[in-house]
């Protein structure tokens, strides 16, 4: 193995309580469910995830940090405003990031590491073509973490990471015209990638980055103006 780790080898470490809250409320707000200046009821999240009140305020704590929500004094959280324009500025904001990233990652990268990829993006063609959504969400998944990791920008791939979780969860895995033209996206990144052409590499992303915020904004749009569910 490489002095730095082959890339098969890295992990994040084990997921904090606190981080599955976090997601269930952001997924609740871009579904619609909690919308701008809605109190957030932390007993009826804590009843929903099965949790003790600890890592429900844990949770909305870490949300308030990426200004998802606010806390009132006396009265507790509430959800910030969120527009429409908001979301698009965060698609643009995954666009430059998620395209210098890979940039970066094309200048670096080695055979180990492409090899991984390659078993990445051929694992997610099977996945596809079996209609397997669990297991697209995670090899799209992957497939992006490995390139931030090649890239050796952690706080680059840290913002990156922030503006995309305002993607509900296996949203885009649950689309399956997302699914194969994604699949076709990555292909073509990833051949930039082993030819180590930055600006090709940088322009698939971005095209791949916007495509999918197109997706995200039209979601949340007709999220907001949808009738709440119970």
């Amino acid at each position: 193995m490489k002095e730095d780790g082959s890339l098969a080898l890295r992990r994040y470490p084990r997921r904090q309580l606190s981080d599955e809250v976090a997601d269930h409320v952001r997924e609740l707000i871009m579904r619609g469910r909690l919308r701008s200046g809605d109190f957030i009821r932390q007993e009826r999240i804590a009843g929903e995830l099965g949790l003790s009140p600890t890592p429900v305020r844990e949770g909305l704590r870490l949300l308030r940090g990426e200004g998802f929500v606010e806390l009132l004094p006396r009265r507790g959280f509430v959800v910030a405003p969120l527009s429409a324009n908001d979301v698009r500025d965060l698609v643009t904001a995954q666009e430059l990031l998620a395209g210098e990233l890979v940039y970066r990652a094309a200048q670096r990268i080695g055979d180990d590491d492409l090899r991984v990829l390659r078993q990445v993006q051929e694992d997610t063609r099977k996945a596809v073509a079996g209609e397997y959504s669990p297991g697209i969400e995670r090899l799209h998944h992957d497939f992006h973490r490995h390139i931030n990791l090649a890239a050796a920008a952690p706080r680059l791939a840290w913002m990156l990471s922030i503006s995309t979780k305002f993607a509900p969860r296996r949203f885009f895995a649950s689309i399956p015209a997302w699914n194969m033209a994604s699949a076709k996206d990555h292909a073509e990144i990833l051949e930039a990638l082993a030819s180590h052409d930055g600006h090709r590499a940088r322009a698939a992303m971005m095209r791949h980055m916007e495509n999918a915020g197109e997706l995200l904004m039209t979601h949340f749009a007709a999220a907001q103006a949808s009738d709440r569910t119970p």
